[in-house]
């Protein structure tokens, strides 16, 4: 069964303990925690009485591969995969979500693909690499920023994740793109953009992507992965705002991820 859950990214400045405790409230199905600088996401016996105390799973561990978390668990990369997934055996989940290296990481991203493929392997969990995109500051051309692609679709990559905010500074069609991975894409960043240079992370609705019409898509194809909201709520100014946006994301993935189930 498809589970529609909740990032906990999308409640930043507030902690991974405010996260659950959105989830719970507004009804998500599960979390995927963001492993970042708030310590308790680093932290499996926090996470797991998170989990009992709202009686909320967790599907999937976000790996700390982010620019501002590149020093969590350490600068070595395949020990911050290999921790990543051991925190998702330990607290059920069936995925890690991980970006694909930095241009500078060259000796990490000469055998990242054979490296995943062999963590899958050892671990039995998922590691489903997410699309990026080239880095630009204007409209113009961009530059590649990492290797071996932005696009997993161009590798052999046995799981996946696709982001709609990355897809939308990158200028993909989200939908051709799913159909490109077919059975490997394993996971969703259900979020929106409007195309700009900017990782906009917007209520999904509320930008170009077609978001509506891409979850139609993967309805109609009997999609059986995870679809995680991953929005930016740090410009709300009140609790009673990020609560409406995070409500309003959760029945935007219900109303249109169904409305073709029937």
């Amino acid at each position: 069964m498809t589970l529609i859950g909740l990032s906990t990214a999308s409640v930043y400045p507030e902690s991974t303990a405010h996260a659950f405790g959105y989830a719970a409230q507004l009804g998500y199905d599960a979390v995927e925690v963001m492993v970042g600088i708030d310590s308790l996401s680093q932290q499996t016996s926090a996470i797991k009485q998170l989990i009992d105390h709202h009686e909320m799973p967790v599907c999937a561990i976000h790996a700390p591969c982010l620019l501002w978390t590149q020093r969590v668990w350490g600068t070595e990369p395949w020990g911050k995969l290999e921790r990543s997934a051991d925190l998702a055996l330990e607290v059920g989940a069936d995925v890690v979500v991980v970006h694909p290296p930095f241009r500078w990481q060259r000796e990490y991203a000469a055998g990242f693909v054979d490296g995943i493929a062999a963590l899958e392997s050892s671990t039995g969990i998922a590691f489903a690499v997410e699309n990026m995109y080239p880095w630009r500051a204007s409209s113009r051309r961009g530059m590649e920023m990492y290797l071996p692609s932005w696009d997993p679709s161009q590798h052999n990559y046995a799981n996946t994740t696709i982001d709609l905010s990355h897809a939308a500074i990158a200028g993909s069609d989200v939908i051709e793109m799913a159909d490109r991975l077919g059975d490997r894409l394993r996971h969703v960043h259900l979020t929106d953009g409007s195309g700009s240079a900017k990782d906009e992370h917007l209520v999904p609705g509320r930008g170009v992507m077609r978001a509506g019409e891409f979850l139609g898509h993967l309805a109609e194809r009997d999609f059986a992965g995870h679809i995680i909201l991953e929005i930016n709520t740090r410009r709300c100014s009140t609790r009673d705002e990020r609560i409406a946006d995070l409500a309003a994301s959760l029945a935007f993935a219900r109303e249109h991820f169904a409305v073709r189930t029937n």
